[in-house]
């Protein structure tokens, strides 16, 4: 089912596709099993443009929006969640948090760096104590002078073993909840902050994920991002938003999964005649494309919307919640259907697996998604 791009999009999209095919399909078994996404590539992303797809032109970004950016997204977890995941976390959360809250002085210090890939960009939200409960967060930003001294722990993020700036939330004020929490703008080489240990994870293990390490550590009245005691408000627009992003990279997965599939299907007998002739394989087949086409319309909705200047909350859930369980679906789809090689690592499937079900815990699970449908439903009912 088509969803009509403008040319432009269109242009982005073969180029997106052209690149991911050729320079990362043929890498990503290597980089699922090493752990590690090379520094080469994230020098060609930036070179590309699709690590400024949210930064305005005046910072060297070409600030494309949300739709643009769920193209890339779809084009990229086709061949890797993991690079799909890298992008998420520097566009859909770190870019975006600063597209938020950032003064001029910190986006044109930031940005240009940011655009090209000099530097890499991770967000700070989760801690050990707190995942889906993120305003309980524990870390504390106490005031030193003009600056603050930060203690504390992060946990789970994203791109941090290469990043060189992170969005960090901290309490600043621990008598006013939600509304106590900053954000704050912590460069890599700031004293007394120190990267932990990389989490080793069932998927997307190209991609980092560590832990972050607060001692005392200072930063100045300059790094401050957004009004003081705004950073979780700030945070959860960003998370809002972020979901569409999200939704992307799961519809990139379960296409994969799906074209996967249809090739076996077309060149494995079974039988005596094509596996793709048995109407058992077909059932399955037909469920995954019409649930790939629906969630892909789903996401590029709420992407326009976004890009509209639209709410986001109704619309990103449901394509975040739809679109990140259909993939884990067709992902189990397409090994049933490779049978015992799709249980081995020749086959990508199984690592497409391990990515999708991931997108159904990061930016708010599934749970959560629910709580939030259920939330604007109902508000929606009494007005």
């Amino acid at each position: 089912m088509n969803f009509d791009l403008p040319d432009d999009l269109v242009a982005l999209q073969d180029t997106v596709r052209k690149f991911a095919e050729e320079q990362i399909r043929p890498h990503a078994r290597e980089w699922d099993r090493e752990q590690f996404l090379p520094d080469s590539l994230v020098q060609q992303l930036g070179e590309l443009g699709l690590l400024g797809l949210m930064i305005p032109p005046e910072h060297d970004g070409s600030d494309l929006g949300y739709l643009a950016n769920s193209v890339v997204m779809e084009e990229i977890a086709r061949q890797d969640g993991a690079t799909a995941l890298l992008l998420a976390a520097h566009n859909g959360l770190c870019v975006a948090h600063m597209n938020v809250g950032a003064n001029e002085e910190q986006k044109k210090k930031y940005f240009p760096k940011l655009a090209t890939g000099e530097w890499l960009g991770a967000w700070g939200l989760t801690e050990p104590a707190c995942g889906s409960d993120a305003a309980a967060l524990e870390t504390r930003a106490v005031r030193d002078g003009d600056g603050w001294r930060i203690s504390g722990h992060k946990q789970f993020i994203t791109n941090g073993l290469r990043a060189k700036i992170f969005v960090v939330m901290a309490r600043t004020d621990p008598d006013k909840g939600p509304k106590g929490i900053s954000a704050f703008l912590v460069e890599r080489e700031t004293e007394g902050f120190e990267i932990g240990h990389k989490e080793d994870k069932l998927g997307m293990r190209g991609s980092d994920t560590v832990t972050l390490n607060f001692d005392n550590a200072y930063v100045g009245p300059e790094t401050l991002c957004g009004e003081p005691g705004m950073g979780y408000v700030d945070a959860l627009k960003v998370l809002e938003r972020g979901r569409v992003g999200i939704g992307a990279l799961s519809v990139g997965l379960a296409r994969g999964a799906l074209e996967e599939s249809l090739a076996y299907v077309k060149q494995r007998q079974a039988f005596g005649k094509p596996l793709g002739d048995l109407q058992a394989i077909q059932f399955m087949l037909a469920d995954m494309a019409t649930e790939v086409d629906a969630a892909r319309l789903l996401v590029r909705n709420a992407a326009t919307a976004l890009d509209r200047g639209e709410g986001e909350i109704m619309n990103s859930s449901v394509a975040k919640l739809f679109a990140s369980e259909i993939a884990t679906r067709a992902c189990m789809n397409a090994i049933q259907i490779h049978g015992g090689y799709g249980y081995t690592k020749d086959i990508p499937v199984e690592r497409y697996m391990r990515d999708a079900k991931l997108c159904e815990i990061g930016e708010g699970s599934s749970q959560v998604q629910r709580i939030l449908i259920a939330r604007q439903l109902l508000k929606a009912y009494e007005a």
